[in-house]
């Protein structure tokens, strides 16, 4: 008993000196408390000041402190003043700040509500997407970037959607899109056997590679870049005046090209006419080319005289009188090359080098014909879609999405190759390109951007190289250079080989 009563005295004791040495110290952190939120006042107000002005500021502080010190009693009355106030400041212990909210668990609740009329089904089945259903029983992965936007998810959806109906699919897409934001492209995989929906939000392209000589074979023709997922190859290319490795769209023309001519699509603005200059400059070394301007704004003046070029026309009359010359000139080189190979002789050089036929909003001229009753340009160019691949002519049609209705069956059915720039929903890229596009396009893109089909492969996506109007004293002169720099010259000229006789028979 008596060392049980020692033990309760001693731990008595103990409790009663911590009680005093408390209340001993409490003044202590009280104002230890207030001088730590002084310096931390003190902090922020220097970070908030202007550089400029920080100056000015140090000085008057040290003023003041040296004016303080000087008067009688000065410093005792400065540490007096200052203790008080940090007690007065310390006298209440900060709150505890309340936690901010999961980013990613208020997302994915908002996203599984959306889902859940697409997605719910009779109760008697007992489906996962339902008012007070869970989210961990239908997302099963997701990513979130450090700005807290959704970048990947992985989820699966009931056996009784019908995942095969291009409209239901559509409706879940862009629900998805509208909660992961709109203003980036998204990649949506479809597993149809495991019920499972993938959805990746894609980088954006560079828009940082401007107008430059590219390292491609006589033939290719540079459309622009992609991500690493639509190229097999990579292409060294200056980007943001840094040298680096892009994976390029690459179009081959040629006789022995399955997609010989071009079709591009795109609204104002959002480059249609820079990607013609790109493919021109990158097409003038080695050929001839023909441009017509149907939209008469001048975009293509800088190539007026250079040479290569036969003509740019930016009227109806011109225009006819261009088209005819093409025409016949198709029909002339396949006359010459045919009597050729007849003869097993090599082809004279003039029938062979490519020629370029350029069209740049074509439709106006149309228009403009089927006014004044005269033959429409799109009537002309028959003769070189057709037979244009033959002949080594090849055709790069231009025009606003909006006028895909009145381009030419001829056309759309010869450009093989397709590039759609610009904002886009799925169904107009897919009616544009020629096959669905499995990624949801953004609200708003870049001048440039937009994507390209060659052939009968997959759409991927494109950013156009920047190749502006070296005329146009609005834009960066770096850019002007660039483009000026390739502009062609007599020592430019790349003249193509006659190829080699054939055996004769």
């Amino acid at each position: 008993m008596s060392l049980t009563r020692h033990l309760s005295r001693g731990r008595d004791f103990a409790r009663t000196a911590g009680d005093h040495a408390a209340d001993m110290f409490a003044p202590l952190a009280l104002i230890g408390r207030g001088l730590r939120r002084h310096a931390d006042w003190a902090k922020g107000r220097w970070a908030a000041t202007p550089k400029e002005r920080r100056g000015p500021t140090l000085f008057l502080t040290l003023a003041a402190l040296i004016g303080t010190a000087l008067l009688p009693h000065g410093p005792l009355f400065a540490v007096v003043a200052l203790m008080a106030s940090a007690a007065w400041v310390g006298r209440q212990p900060k709150a505890a700040a309340e936690p901010a909210p999961d980013v990613a668990a208020v997302k994915l609740a908002a996203l599984y509500a959306a889902l859940t009329p697409y997605l719910a089904g009779p109760e008697e089945l007992g489906s996962p997407y339902r008012p007070d259903g869970e989210i961990k029983d239908v997302f099963h992965s997701w990513e979130f970037d450090p700005l807290g936007r959704l970048t990947a998810l992985e989820l699966s959806y009931p056996v009784w959607f019908t995942d095969t109906e291009p409209a239901a699919r559509a409706r879940i897409e862009q629900v998805l899109q509208g909660k992961a934001g709109r203003g980036r492209e998204y990649r949506f995989d479809w597993d149809e056997e495991s019920n499972r929906l993938r959805l990746t939000a894609l980088a954006p392209l560079s828009t940082g590679i401007a107008a430059q000589p590219f390292v491609t074979s006589p033939g290719e023709i540079v459309l622009g870049f992609t991500d690493s997922d639509g190229s097999h190859r990579t292409i060294p290319v200056v980007q943001d005046g840094v040298p680096a490795q892009q994976p390029p769209v690459v179009w081959r023309t040629g006789p022995r090209s399955a997609e010989p001519h071009l079709l591009i699509l795109g609204g104002a603005g959002t480059g249609t006419s820079s990607l013609l200059r790109s493919v021109a400059l990158q097409a003038l070394p080695y050929g001839d080319l023909v441009v017509i301007d149907g939209a008469g704004t001048g975009e293509h003046a800088c190539l007026v005289n250079r040479p290569g070029v036969h003509t740019v026309e930016t009227s109806l009359h011109g225009a006819l009188a261009a088209l005819e010359w093409v025409a016949k000139e198709t029909e002339r080189r396949l006359t010459v090359l045919n009597a050729a190979r007849h003869h097993g002789i090599a082809a004279p050089e003039d029938a062979t080098r490519p020629l370029w036929l350029m069209l740049d909003h074509p439709t106006e001229l149309s228009e403009l014909a089927q006014a004044e009753g005269r033959t429409d340009p799109q009537d002309l160019l028959e003769t070189p879609l057709r037979h244009g691949r033959a002949a080594r002519v090849t055709v790069v049609f231009a025009d606003d999405a909006e006028a895909r209705d009145r381009v030419s069956a001829t056309v759309r059915s010869t450009c093989r190759a397709r590039v759609v720039l610009g904002p886009t929903t799925p169904e107009a890229a897919a009616a544009a390109l020629g096959a669905p596009l499995d990624i949801a396009p953004a609200a708003r893109t870049p001048v440039g951007r937009g994507y390209a089909r060659v052939g009968a492969a997959a759409p991927v996506r494109l950013q156009v190289p920047a190749t502006v109007d070296p005329l146009d004293e609005e834009v960066s002169p770096q850019l002007r250079d660039a483009v000026i720099a390739l502009l062609p010259h007599r020592d430019t000229r790349i003249e193509a080989p006659a190829p080699s006789a054939a055996p004769a028979a």
